[in-house]
């Protein structure tokens, strides 16, 4: 089975952000890249990106447009397009901010057919809307048509402006019900408040998938005692850079009391089939 890491950021450069999120991911890349800036501006080639995964053993990649300028840093979609062009290794997921377009069902439709992307990435709690408000749903139903996954960024998340309120995996529910072939994934697995619900959602609703990306692997069996259960439900992804090293994180998920079975699902074998990868 291929490993796929179904969660890896960009950022657009020269950065544009609020200074609050600057001075955090400063704190948080100081280590590895100095700086937020030192990070993205040796990030900027898909061959950059690709060194990454060969140093990690990981075989795909999910570059992720941002679209949040009161929240992040921008990524845009045009920047995830030029990284991913000609790296067959690297597969783009759009991301809209529904404030911000003025058809964001025709945006969509615009970037899957026109584009080449593969998925869309939401951020309620950093763009301020529920995953259920009906503005969106226009958004569902041509994802729906086009067959490409949807993803909504949930639970906490530590950047200063973002309001957690929008991050309850619950409001996932209605979607899945009302667009029951779309293929929905709850990013971050509702750290850590929500647990429980993306655990049940992942379990019941046919075509709802966890993301444990962000998630430390040596306790994911203390947040889900009934991983290996869910398996075949469950995707690997690293939030890298936010985390020191996607290959401690790949060694770490293989080193759980899980089946090899469920572990080639988790790592990229769920990945795989959902994005029709080798």
């Amino acid at each position: 089975m291929p490993v796929v890491d179904f969660h890896l950021h960009c950022y657009d450069f020269p950065i544009e952000a609020p200074p609050s999120f600057v001075e955090f991911m400063d704190r948080e890349l100081a280590r590895a890249y100095g700086s937020f800036a030192g990070f993205a501006e040796r990030h900027t080639t898909g061959a950059a990106y690709e060194r990454v995964l060969d140093e990690a053993g990981v075989d795909y990649g999910v570059i992720l447009a941002e679209l949040a300028p009161i929240t992040s840093a921008i990524a845009s979609n045009e920047t995830v397009e030029r990284l991913c062009k000609g790296h067959p290794r690297l597969i783009p997921f759009a991301s809209i901010n529904p404030y911000l377009v003025g058809n964001p069902a025709r945006e969509l439709e615009r970037l899957v057919q026109e584009r080449g992307f593969r998925g869309l990435k939401l951020y309620p709690t950093y763009s301020y809307f529920y995953p259920n408000d009906p503005m969106l749903y226009p958004v569902y139903a041509k994802a729906q048509e086009l067959r490409v996954p949807v993803k909504w960024h949930t639970g906490t998340s530590a950047f200063p402006a973002s309001r957690l309120k929008y991050g309850d995996p619950i409001h996932i529910d209605d979607v899945a019900v009302d667009f029951p072939d779309l293929v929905a994934i709850i990013t971050h697995s509702g750290r850590p408040l929500w647990y429980d619900t993306a655990y049940t959602l992942a379990r019941m609703r046919k075509n709802v998938y966890m993301e444990i990306a962000g998630l430390p692997p040596k306790k994911l069996l203390e947040y889900f005692p009934d991983l290996e259960r869910i398996s075949d439900k469950v995707l690997f992804g690293s939030d890298w850079p936010s985390v020191s090293t996607m290959k401690g994180n790949v060694e770490a998920l293989r080193t759980l009391p899980l089946s090899t079975e469920a572990q080639e699902r988790i790592l990229g074998g769920n990945a795989a089939r959902l994005l029709g990868l080798a």
